[in-house]
């Protein structure tokens, strides 16, 4: 949906629009679909054969992160906002500190004070994700190509396509193949370090991707590789995640939390001494991933075909559709018109963003990183009993700040190139 529709289902989603959705409009959907499918499989099996191989030498990185070392990662994570912006590097910037102020109404997670709720009540929870993404992205392109059918600029997504179009020629993959083994490395460590997640590395695999390119202005407009980027690094994020669950019994994620639960269930006690004492298992887990990829290149395949029918419905259809989808989705969430009206009026602020140049992934990336960074700040200088040098005493902590700072740095070096062209 990220892609045919600008509409992301998740939060690691929104970096796959930023590439796939242009690619649609430009008529090449299914090349688009295809280029997501083999990057996120292989992503997938490239983190899973890690699992399988390195999972005791791997797992000794989740051991190294505490909170100085989550929080200066999280700020690595915010410079990326500048990057996912499309021409305005200050505009970016500004995008993403809206997020963070976004992500701070409510209540604050150490002292329990209200902040930004102007005493309404339903802000004490601050502002859910879903919403904010459905309004973001998908109501907003609702909102736009509404205009453009009002301005009488009704018009189809794309031409029909034969089932050759879908996958990426040999050419294409031998372009590719660096772009894919680089995010699935940052999407397995990423996995690795507990509480992050596929949108964290999403995010972060495209930034590299766009820095590493020879044609980084053409992000945002339909490039391959920053569709293949994101798309690998969340999916081999699944494998990361199970690596600290396996050898030292810390879920990684919500679903490697659940899966934890499960295994408890059938008297399977997930750390160090697992790997000796139920060996069967750990097969069967290997196995069972590997097999998951190959199940998922066939049934990827089969909804690509399918999927790529929606494209050949009239926009005075679709978009309407889309748009009933969306609310429902939203209400489901938590069944509260409230979230439904949350959707709306961020798909109205989205919709101005859009018109105006500013940078919707940028706000939800702030809104993804600001309570992360918030709470393992509040952690450390509890532990550290308020010395703010706790924060840059550990190695690996000074590393993702210059990681942030280089960071920081390419982007004005690339954005004063653009202006230059």
């Amino acid at each position: 949906a990220s892609i045919l529709v600008s509409t992301p289902g998740t939060p690691s989603a929104a970096a796959t629009a930023l590439d796939g959705y242009p690619l649609a409009k430009k008529g090449e959907a299914g090349k688009a679909l295809g280029v997501s499918l083999v990057a996120s499989t292989l992503g997938g099996i490239f983190s899973t054969l890690c699992l399988i191989f390195l999972a005791p030498q791997l797992a000794k990185i989740a051991l190294k992160f505490g909170p100085p070392e989550y929080f200066a990662l999280m700020i690595f994570g915010l410079t990326i906002m500048a990057s996912v912006s499309s021409a305005s590097l200050t505009k970016g910037f500004l995008s993403g500190f809206f997020g963070l102020l976004l992500s701070m109404v409510g209540l604050n997670p150490t002292l329990g004070t209200e902040r930004f709720t102007f005493g309404v009540t339903r802000l004490l929870t601050g502002f859910s994700m879903m919403p904010v993404l459905i309004g973001l992205f998908a109501v907003s392109e609702v909102f736009a190509q509404l205009e453009l059918m009002s301005e009488g600029k009704i018009v189809r997504l794309s031409k029909k396509h034969k089932i050759g179009s879908i996958m990426p020629t040999k050419k294409e993959m031998r372009g590719l193949w660096k772009v894919i083994l680089g995010s699935s490395v940052i999407g397995t460590i990423i996995g690795i370090i507990p509480a992050t997640g596929g949108s964290i590395a999403s995010f972060m695999a495209y930034n590299e991707a766009k820095r590493f390119s020879k044609e980084p202005d053409s992000f945002g407009t339909g490039n391959l590789a920053g569709i293949a980027a994101p798309e690998a690094a969340n999916n081999a994020t699944t494998g990361g995640a199970m690596i600290p669950l396996l050898t030292l019994g810390i879920p990684g994620d919500v679903v490697t939390s659940v899966m934890l639960g499960a295994l408890m269930i059938i008297g399977v006690q997930p750390g160090p001494l697992l790997f000796s004492q139920s060996p069967q298992i750990i097969t069967d887990l290997f196995i069972g991933f590997l097999l998951a990829q190959f199940i998922m290149v066939a049934l990827g395949y089969l909804s690509i075909r399918a999927s790529n029918l929606i494209l050949r419905v009239p926009l005075g259809i679709l978009y309407p559709t889309i748009l009933c989808l969306c609310l429902l989705g939203a209400y489901s969430l938590g069944n509260s018109v409230y979230d439904v009206m949350l959707a709306l009026v961020f798909g109205i602020v989205g919709y101005f963003m859009k018109k105006y140049g500013f940078s919707a992934p940028s706000v939800i990336l702030g809104l993804i990183l600001g309570p992360i960074a918030e709470q393992e700040l509040s952690r450390a200088l509890i532990i550290s009993h308020g010395d703010w040098t706790v924060l840059v005493r550990s190695p690996l902590a000074i590393l993702f700040y210059v990681f942030a700072v280089a960071s920081i740095f390419y982007s004005f070096r690339s954005f004063k190139r653009s202006k230059t062209k």
